[in-house]
């Protein structure tokens, strides 16, 4: 057993990542003890890591622990890099005080974005979750890991690219996939067994060029590759002006009769720069 102790500066509210990580039924998390377990892969074998916080807000600080002592140092760089700890929020907020959405960021002071747990894993889910509600999206994936994934002390980790490659259309459509989704799932999950599309390459290339790669896949559409981008490879300057949710925020936020059109959201977008995936993502708390 091995145990590493961070501390980082604050503000960061970890309990408001829990909360939103407990939305996923993947996620392995206790809001009482503070803690999540990550299910990670370092050069492609599966380690679980668990996360206690024991600071604040202003004084955040964790304790982080594994059984597998093989690979502590680049297990810790990956948890920091999922839960942004080296990203200082105050300067973020700072930034967002002289903006529009200052009470929103006020209230939600110190939520990080918070990357998804595998690039792979992530990327299916955003093919899972295409047009459908949060719930059932949920609902869809969890069935989807439990039938095709694996467990290691408790902890689902997603199918790797070879198992989902080697699926039949049949086989997710018994878990109510649409025919069209469980062809898009394969066929991505093709496409990275194959070594055609290259995900741990992406994290050094450059917005424009993961786009032109990613939107040539079948079944992926500047949404899936904009979310990709930001909770795959943690991109601070994005925002998916077609997603629903941010829409349907900013209704609320401007008392808009209708959605806002595109011109009116590049507008509000201005001011928000160079922080765009953080303006969308306390949007989306705003509303959740």
């Amino acid at each position: 057993m091995w145990h590493e102790t961070i501390k980082i500066e604050g503000p960061y509210n970890f309990d408001r990542v829990l909360e939103r990580l407990s939305l996923d039924p993947l996620n392995r998390v206790n809001q009482v003890e503070r803690s999540v377990k990550l299910p990670l892969f370092i050069e492609d074998e599966p380690y679980v890591v668990t996360i206690v916080a024991t600071g604040t807000v202003e004084e955040p600080s964790f304790e982080l622990s594994g059984t597998d002592g093989k690979q502590i140092t680049s297990l810790v760089e990956r948890t920091a890099e999922i839960f942004q700890w080296n990203i200082p929020l105050k300067n973020i907020h700072e930034h967002f005080q002289q903006t529009d959405l200052n009470e929103i960021f006020q209230e939600h002071l110190g939520t990080p974005i918070v990357l998804d747990f595998d690039p792979f894993g992530c990327l299916l889910k955003c093919i899972i979750h295409q047009q459908l509600n949060l719930s059932f999206a949920h609902t869809l994936t969890e069935r989807f890991v439990k039938a095709f994934g694996y467990e290691i002390d408790g902890v689902p980790f997603y199918p790797k690219p070879e198992t989902v490659a080697a699926l039949t259309v049949e086989q997710l459509r018994e878990l109510q996939f649409s025919g069209r989704k469980a062809e898009y799932t394969i066929g991505i999950a093709q496409a990275v067994a194959s070594g055609e599309l290259d995900l741990d390459s992406l994290t050094h290339e450059s917005e424009e060029v993961i786009f032109n790669k990613l939107i040539k896949i079948r079944g992926i559409g500047p949404w899936t590759v904009q979310n990709f981008m930001m909770f795959g490879l943690g991109r601070s300057n994005l925002f998916p002006t077609g997603d629903i949710g941010l829409q349907n925020a900013l209704k609320k936020l401007y008392r808009l009769e209708a959605k806002p059109t595109l011109e009116q959201m590049e507008n509000y977008m201005k001011n928000w720069n160079p922080y765009l995936s953080y303006a969308s993502l306390y949007l989306w708390r705003s509303i959740e």
